[in-house]
């Protein structure tokens, strides 16, 4: 039997959430220099890093950046707090300035990257002390660990075929002339990147000896050919240290002619002086396993494994393997949610994990010897989860509200906030209130979704908008990219409503595997009735007056939208979505996502399931003004998609813009860029709503 004890229940939670906006509402009138967020406010805030915690629980660091708009960039300043000393402020790390990515060793100070000339070497430096270079890098590095005894370090790299970081010992042939890249398998292009034949991220490990590290650096990863940490997204959450500091746990992904056509990420286990060849210890799962982590006392491994090969969006299941005898067991099989992080409390008696869960993404504790469940936090995004010495435990959370702060758990008491990063400026800002809603959506299943208003005594103008994924959630969760609140200060105000369709995560796989072959039919019904029941519960809506906006999924739909509800919106913002589904089966590179959403096969095989729901199909029916935006480095949904859906508008006369950012991605991340993004669709959304926008 599946046991959840929710220290906040979700109805008290609605309560609660309807209680704090009557009181902002209240309070409103009195705050006389209030006014709604803008675009620059929301990248002008700080932005609190991953923090990492002191052997003894005593101290956190962690980065605080700031933007520069400018030079258009971010730059880090580590800050160290005190979690002994009740009310402690974070203070910067004098003489860490430019430092990143820190981190505490056994002996309690501190290892971070600083740049050294044109590249990052790594640091040591006492907790009140100077920095010292510990390295010699003979390239550019991604990132470190530390062994758990402080002798050695692990990096990795973006390297070619090499038995140490710097290529000291590898004499490779001179380059024929010419300036074309030669491919003979996929992958030619990732996420944002042209690929480089023959260079993988590899890992490499060096001794620390008198304080500096030692050699060259010796391969880990022997013969395999992948990249570790996995690439587009991957980081040192995939690669974790024996106790005794003998074996490094690493995932990887083989490389290979099929490399895009599988999901089957493995964990492998390998000598860390790179003396023998690595170990394949999850070969008998061809779905995904990842996020190795070793127990406290050495014993144990915890990983989570997706069942399904292909599948990038299926349940992720908390494992256990015994590494004396091998044996594995699965301790969240009975539990309908995906676990997302995963953190051993120090007695290795349970786990901490964080797990969407219906607009809320929590944290956990499961019992390693019983399984049993038990919520611990209520509402917010958490995240960076450590269990401290003592039984507390530290996290960061977000929410519409605000975005991330360090929190403090402690027994059944209630979470206390640690830090305040953004506390001049969210003062500054106008009021929001933020109501969850549920309604019968297709399939009579129960749908959620979330509304986001200013705290007016008016009617507003609708901003509809549909998360990507499509296995995601517009939860109660800080964005720097689709940020519910930046769209509700747009103009003189906009209610922002948004429904988690079928195939959306947090409310069980059923649920989330139901966009399977589906695209078009459940969740534009749950779209459909979604608004529907919002506008007839909520008379400040004004129901006739709606622009619809989308990224990648969220894009589909507004095309699809454009063919199968064209009279609903008085305006649509494309971003990144899928025009022609033939196209963008031969054109992204990830090529097991397109397949597995249209049933496993590829287009060739079965063009009746990609055309059944071809947005480009139904460009006779369209007659909605749109805003298209794309960039021309994203190679997962490709950037011609973005050029034929304008070219399309554009020829049935359709009221219609484009917006190319040639340095942006799947995702437009550039402080600057991002501001103009807001801009554009800001005026964009006031043209076709009468609402003149403020920034």
């Amino acid at each position: 039997m599946r046991f959840i004890a929710a220290l906040l229940p979700l109805g008290a939670m609605i309560k609660r959430t309807l209680l704090l906006a009557a009181a902002a509402a209240v309070l409103a009138p009195t705050v006389a220099t209030a006014r709604p967020m803008t675009a620059t406010d929301m990248h002008m805030m700080r932005r609190l890093g991953a923090p990492e915690v002191s052997p003894d629980g005593r101290y956190a660091v962690f980065s605080l950046s700031t933007t520069d708009l400018a030079k258009n960039k971010r730059s880090n300043v580590l800050h160290l707090l005190d979690l002994k000393q009740r009310g402690s402020a974070p203070q910067p790390i004098a003489g860490a300035d430019g430092g990143h990515d820190a981190v505490f060793g056994p002996d309690g100070a501190l290892y971070f990257l600083k740049a050294v000339g044109d590249r990052d070497q790594l640091h040591h430096m006492a907790i009140g002390g100077q920095p010292a270079v510990m390295s010699d890098f003979g390239a550019d590095i991604s990132g470190f660990k530390l062994s758990p005894k402080g002798d050695a370090v692990l990096v990795w790299a973006d390297q070619r075929d090499c038995p140490d970081l710097a290529c000291a010992a590898t004499t490779f042939a001179a380059k024929e002339g010419g300036s074309g890249r030669v491919y003979d398998q996929l992958f030619v292009r990732h996420w944002d990147s042209w690929a480089e034949p023959g260079t993988k991220s590899r890992i490499y490990t060096f001794p620390i000896t008198g304080g500096r590290l030692q050699g060259f650096g010796t391969r880990v990863t022997g013969a395999l050919v992948g990249d570790t940490p996995s690439k587009p997204f991957g980081g040192g959450e995939e690669i974790d240290w024996s106790k005794d500091g003998r074996t490094i746990f690493f995932t990887l992904r083989e490389a290979g002619r099929i490399e895009p056509l599988s999901t089957n990420l493995d964990i492998f286990a390998a000598p860390a002086d790179g003396s023998g060849e690595p170990t394949n210890l999850t070969a008998d799962n061809d779905g995904t396993d990842n996020l190795p982590t070793v127990s406290p006392d050495g014993r144990t491994l915890a990983y989570f494994a997706m069942a399904r090969a292909g599948y990038e969006a299926d349940r992720q299941v908390l494992m256990l393997r015994d590494l004396a005898s091998g044996k594995v067991r699965a301790l969240t099989q009975g539990w309908d949610r995906s676990v997302g992080s995963i953190a051993w409390a120090p007695d290795g008696k349970s786990i901490l994990v964080t797990a969407e869960d219906t607009l809320e993404a929590p944290i956990f504790r499961v019992d390693v010897g019983t399984g049993k469940i038990a919520r611990l936090t209520g509402e917010g995004h958490t995240g960076n989860v450590h269990a401290l010495p003592g039984g507390a435990i530290l996290y960061t959370s977000n929410s519409i509200q605000a975005p991330d702060d360090l929190y403090l758990l402690q027994g059944k008491a209630k979470p206390v906030q640690l830090t305040a990063v953004n506390k001049e400026l969210l003062a500054e800002l106008d009021p929001i209130t933020v109501d969850r809603f549920s309604f019968t959506g297709a399939n009579g299943d129960k749908v959620w979704g979330i509304k986001v208003k200013p705290v007016v005594n008016k009617t507003m103008p609708i901003a509809f908008v549909v998360h990507g994924g499509p296995q995601g959630s517009f939860g109660n969760g800080w964005s720097y990219r689709w940020n519910s609140r930046a769209f509700a200060g747009l103009g003189s105000g906009y209610a922002v409503v948004s429904v988690d369709f079928h195939g959306s995560t947090g409310y069980g796989q059923a649920f989330t595997d139901s966009i399977r072959n589906n695209w078009g039919g459940w969740p534009l019904e749950d779209l459909q009735k979604g608004l529907a029941f919002a506008t007839s519960q909520d008379k400040q809506l004004q129901a006739d007056n709606a622009c619809a906006l989308g990224a990648s999924y969220g894009g589909y739909m507004m095309n699809w939208i454009e063919g199968q509800w064209p009279d609903r919106f008085k305006c649509i913002v494309q971003h990144d979505g899928v025009f022609d589904a033939r196209a963008m089966a031969y054109e992204t590179e990830e090529l097991w996502f397109d397949e597995w959403e249209h049933g496993g096969k590829a287009y060739f095989e079965d063009p009746a399931a990609f055309e059944k729901w071809n947005p480009v199909n139904h460009v006779a029916k369209w007659k909605t003004p749109q805003l298209v935006i794309t960039g021309e480095k994203d190679y997962r949904i490709p950037y011609t998609q973005g050029i034929a859906a304008f070219t399309a508008l554009q020829r049935r006369n359709i009221p219609s813009k484009l917006v190319v950012f040639p340095d942006e991605n799947h995702w437009v991340l550039k402080p600057q860029n991002s501001i103009q993004w807001y801009r554009e669709v800001g005026k964009w959304l006031g043209q076709w709503t009468g609402n003149t926008p403020a920034n």
